[in-house]
């Protein structure tokens, strides 16, 4: 199963660390809860799924992606 309807992306954090993540479609931008952390941290995430930076999400998600 691979990233194609985009309901999940990978988020990469500052110390080269991914983490899963799951996108809300009818939720503003910066809406901090459109994002649902899920996954653990990776390396390498998968080549199917988007990856998308740090800067791009809400400051609450980015505190609590480096609590997983």
């Amino acid at each position: 199963m691979g990233g194609k309807h985009k309901k999940y992306v990978y988020v990469r954090r500052k110390d080269g660390w991914y983490v899963k993540v799951r996108v809300l479609k009818n939720r503003a931008d910066d809406d901090p809860e459109k994002y649902i952390i899920v996954g653990p941290k990776v390396k390498e995430p998968p080549i199917t799924f988007e990856v998308i930076r740090e800067e791009e999400v809400p400051e609450a998600i980015r505190d609590r992606l480096y609590s997983v």
